[in-house]
């Protein structure tokens, strides 16, 4: 676990990654996190995910889109004394909370402690049900282009297939954004053989 000492306040946050979906793939660390945890913080969906584990606790869940509201509220809760598990899907620090946990902290008088318990990322569940795709080198691209702009992510996929690294695409299309994994297949493809191996996983370990 990486740890971050707390400045004064009082509490402890545990941002934890709960792996990708199989409670298999959830850590012995994760576990116990969770379980020393008396308030536990989520995304409706993660959280019924690990639905067994919460028996006893205050359960504290929100839609998609309130990832700022949900970081804020454990910093809160943890800052009034309470240990609180701030569950993300996947690794707290890829494509997840962590770094905006921190970035929130930064603005507190007296932050919490505050504690990352990795877990098992997407890109992993994924690599696994294919073979063996990330042996050598490679990248991870988010296609979300709410937060990054959008002609960032198109240089990031360009640089990315030049190089010959095995990307992988994460967000690739919601209900919303439907378009870009057109675009970043147009934007590869400008890089790579037709004969390029392509592998599509959805609702990996889950």
């Amino acid at each position: 676990m990486a740890e971050r000492d707390p400045g004064g306040g009082q509490g402890r946050l545990y941002v934890v990654g709960t792996g990708p979906g199989h409670p298999d793939h959830l850590t012995p660390a994760a576990g116990r996190a969770i379980g020393a945890a008396d308030v536990v913080v989520g995304y409706r969906t993660y959280l019924d995910l690990i639905a067994p584990l919460l028996a006893g606790k205050t359960v504290e869940a929100s839609a998609m889109m309130q990832e700022v509201d949900r970081c804020r509220r454990a910093l809160a809760l943890a800052g009034e004394g309470r240990v609180v598990a701030l569950v993300c899907g996947g690794d707290p620090g890829v494509y997840a909370m962590a770094g905006l946990v921190f970035e929130l902290a930064e603005h507190l008088d007296a932050p919490p402690a505050i504690e990352i318990v990795p877990g098992i990322a997407a890109l992993n569940a994924c690599a696994a049900l294919l073979g063996a795709p990330l042996m050598h080198d490679f990248c991870a691209i988010s296609l979300s282009d709410l937060l990054t702009p959008w002609p960032v992510i198109e240089r990031r996929l360009a640089a990315a297939a030049a190089a010959d690294f095995v990307i992988v695409l994460y967000n690739p299309r919601s209900k919303r954004r439907t378009w870009q994994i057109g675009a970043a297949r147009d934007i590869i493809m400008a890089e790579r053989p037709p004969s390029t191996p392509v592998g599509i996983v959805t609702a990996a370990s889950r």
